[in-house]
């Protein structure tokens, strides 16, 4: 009977990835697919408590379950080294039990896509005092059903930059949220499609604040502080029924800046106390000037009120290319840098104004940020032009590896992070202090490395070494409007499509922005120098006027093994699935 009794137990789901992990001390874990609702399911709804056995874990991914309803305990008291926690498109809710904190070292966390309505203490995201995310800097919560936000989220998180809440069911933000010092680094904040009746003129506090939709939402007023936001560049208040029908009519078509300048002015009624009472008229004049010169330059004004903030991705398949591009991995890549992803990207003007600007201070910002300062991965932007395809994605030994790097002369690897290295120290020695700048930053990325990792183009040029630099052969400028992009990671494929997908919404965002503000610009005299006097080719733009206004191409880059087997395309239709309120993608 007891024998019998054994064999009618229940047989533990096995976990070959936790196995895995453990045998090899991986430090990134992506858990997805259809097996895993099963052994979900069969654990409770929960994560299986060996997962919280692997203490190196840096990155961890749970997405796509349905039968994922709370995390589980153990979770912070197992991961204490976590620097990304992804459990998006789950089942997660209505709360969280027990709550995900403390996790001292989180950076990015990603709840999205779940069905959660509340996070208060004990079943949120982390105690207060001490803070339960002191490092957090990206909170996405998009896609759920809350209904409140957590009282102490900007003690639970101080240092966040980014918040996306869009897709709730939100009426208010709690008072705490903008006082002063609260949220001193907090740059993005979205909170469009919920239920927003009224926005605090205590917003003024965040200090910087930089992007604001709150699009679709159900505000009568904006308040006049929000002016007051030092390097606010960017909001979105469409789709709400303002009362102040100027305003109305201004946010559909008119830049932040003069949406901001119509605040300032005090709006309709006319300055705060006392202010210009002709501020509005002034703007109106300005804006009627704009729409002059845009009008005599053959650029129109017919935008329509209802897609008038939007930006278009059009996905091209890679059927439908006539020259598809594909990047061949080497073996030799496994032990050094294994994963790459590769997109092409159409239309982009970087011409106008300081679109060039935004798009390289955009790279490094996502550096810094997403990527965590090239440890996690690295991006290259190249003209796509200038790119000799197929591309080859090798390891080559430093005294082998030849690169001509941006903005110097033909070097060895070997020779370049020697002479980085005798930079880096000179820095040191005249600052009299040891953090260093630049590339310098990077260069301990490459310690113990026997090979280096390279792309290499169809003429054997190395185009890119990452983590370090790219070619000075493929250098995009002003001119440019189509890029190769190329994000490399030694931790994870889902990484660099991550990042892959916040490059191409950014690319968005930066051609949106140009597209609407329509500053002047011209090349430099040392970029057309940089031009060797040629010309752009007739065909250069054509990709922007297939695209339409404003909108980019997306073009899909295959990654392939060393027998042409298939290894990643992007975007597949799994990516850019979560893109920003503002961009309507179309495959």
């Amino acid at each position: 009977m007891a024998a019998a009794a054994a064999a009618a137990a229940p047989v533990p789901e096995a976990w070959p990835e936790l196995e895995l992990a453990e045998r090899e001390r991986r430090r990134e874990l992506l858990l997805t697919g259809p097996g895993l609702e099963q052994r979900v399911r069969a654990a409770g709804g929960r994560l299986p408590p060996r997962l919280f056995t692997l203490p190196l874990l840096h990155y961890l991914e749970v997405s796509g379950c349905g039968s994922l309803r709370e995390p589980g305990p153990g979770l912070a008291q197992g991961l204490p080294q976590l620097h990304s926690l992804v459990l998006r498109r789950n089942a997660l809710g209505p709360g969280l039990s027990p709550e995900l904190g403390p996790l001292p070292a989180l950076r990015v966390l990603d709840l999205s896509g779940n069905a959660l309505e509340a996070l208060p203490p004990g079943q949120g995201l982390g105690p207060a005092e001490p803070p339960g995310l002191p490092q957090l800097q990206s909170l996405n919560l998009s896609g759920n059903r809350l209904r409140e936000l957590p009282a102490d989220l900007a003690r639970c998180a101080p240092r966040l930059q980014t918040l996306n809440l869009t897709g709730n069911r939100l009426d208010s933000f709690p008072a705490a949220l903008f006082r002063p010092g609260a949220l001193p680094l907090l740059s993005e904040l979205a909170a469009a499609d919920n239920c927003l009746r009224e926005l605090s003129p205590d917003i003024a506090h965040l200090a910087s604040l930089k992007t604001l939709d709150l699009s679709n939402n159900q505000l009568s007023e904006v308040p006049a502080e929000l002016a007051d936001c030092p390097k606010l560049k960017e909001v979105n208040f469409r789709g709400n029924k303002l009362t102040d029908r100027r305003l109305e009519k201004m946010v559909r078509g008119c830049q932040t800046r003069s949406i901001l300048e119509y605040l300032r002015a005090g709006g309709r009624g006319g300055g705060r106390g006392g202010g210009k009472a002709h501020g509005p008229e002034k703007d109106e004049a300005r804006r009627r000037r704009r729409e002059r010169r845009r009008r005599e330059s053959g650029e129109g004004e017919d935008e329509e009120v209802g897609g008038a903030g939007r930006m278009l991705l059009r996905v091209l398949h890679v059927s439908e290319s006539p020259a598809p591009l594909t990047v061949r991995v080497s073996p030799a890549v496994r032990d050094v840098r294994p994963f790459i992803v590769g997109a092409i990207v159409r239309g982009l003007d970087l011409q106008t104004g300081n679109a060039l600007r935004r798009l390289l201070t955009s790279q490094t910002k996502l550096h810094e940020e997403l990527c965590e300062k090239r440890t996690a991965a690295t991006i290259a932007t190249h003209d796509l032009r200038a790119v000799r395809g197929p591309l080859l994605y090798d390891t080559r030994p430093p005294q082998d590896l030849k690169i001509v790097p941006l903005g110097r002369r033909e070097v060895k690897a070997k020779d370049l992070v020697r002479q980085l290295q005798l930079e880096a120290e000179e820095h040191r020695k005249q600052k009299k202090r040891q953090n260093v700048s630049g590339l310098h930053r990077y260069l301990h990325l490459l310690d113990g490395k026997e090979s280096y990792p390279c792309l290499v183009d169809a003429d054997g040029d190395v185009i890119s070494f990452p983590p370090i630099t790219n070619s000075e052969k493929t250098k995009i400028k002003k001119t440019t409007s189509d890029l190769f992009l190329e994000v490399t990671s030694a931790t994870s494929l889902q990484i660099c499509k991550e990042i892959m997908d916040a490059l191409v919404l950014k690319m968005a965002e930066i051609n949106k922005y140009t597209l609407e503000n329509k500053e002047d610009g011209s090349v430099s005299d040392t970029e057309a120098d940089a031009l060797s006097g040629q010309l752009p080719e007739p065909s250069a733009n054509a990709s922007a006027d297939t695209a339409g206004n404003g909108s980019l191409v997306v073009e899909q880059v295959r990654v392939v093994d060393e027998e042409g087997h298939l290894r990643v395309v992007y975007p597949s239709k799994t990516d850019l699935a979560l893109a920003a309120p503002h961009v309507t993608v179309i495959r």
